[in-house]
């Protein structure tokens, strides 16, 4: 088997016994055992089990951000494509549940440097989702576009409330034991959310804490 296949099948295993397991549990036998391969063949390629984390913790980040990016609908109106990016979000955590616990849960859990690695994965949504956001502002052509009010750490504040937002409803989906909404149905939960008042935001609407609701 060539050393790239090899590899990938040995990353598979570990980041289904990284997630089920935990990283201090998961031990480099049971790693070994899932991938079919002897506990050296995984040392000699992988070096260590902290190397192995990161290697499964940066495969796996990558991952989801190239399915994002795949799923934007770029020559679609601004919802359409803001909707698509979540849904194709939503469709690969369901889909890679193990990967998604690896990456939301064990990484995070472990400090440096593996939490680092997290940190960049998220700062690339996000990064990508204001551009998506100050797109959708420029094309409306009017509201906030005309006025300048979106600042630039306007937009990178609503991305960063838009993506912890889709991490948190992908964390309760994924905790119903099969019982959560489907990846179409998250992802116009959180648009029904979020673009009523995105949509005052393109018009120029703003709320202040001195308007008040009816008055």
């Amino acid at each position: 088997m060539p050393r790239a296949v090899r590899e990938q099948q040995m990353l598979d295993a570990a980041v289904r016994t990284f997630a089920r397991r935990g990283y201090r549990n998961a031990s480099m036998d049971d790693i070994a055992e899932q991938a079919g391969v002897s506990k050296p063949l995984v040392y000699l390629y992988l070096n260590s089990k902290d190397e192995l984390f990161a290697a499964c913790i940066r495969r796996e980040a990558a991952s989801l951000v190239a399915a994002i990016r795949a799923a934007v609908e770029h020559d679609a109106p601004a919802d359409r494509r803001l909707w698509s990016g979540l849904h194709g979000f939503f469709t690969h955590t369901a889909e890679h549940p193990d990967g998604w616990a690896l990456l939301h849960v064990q990484a995070r859990t472990h400090g440096d440097p593996f939490a680092r690695e997290v940190a960049a994965m998220r700062a690339e949504i996000v990064e990508f989702v204001t551009h998506l956001l100050r797109t959708a502002v420029r094309e409306h052509g009017c509201g906030a576009a005309r006025t300048g009010r979106m600042t630039g750490g306007e937009a990178a504040g609503l991305a960063y409330a838009l993506v912890g937002a889709a991490e948190s409803l992908a964390e309760w989906a994924g905790g119903r034991a099969g019982g959560g909404p489907s990846a179409e149905e998250a992802a116009a939960t959180l648009m029904n959310f979020a673009w009523a008042g995105l949509g005052n935001l393109l018009r120029g609407e703003r709320w202040s804490p001195g308007e008040r609701v009816g008055a």
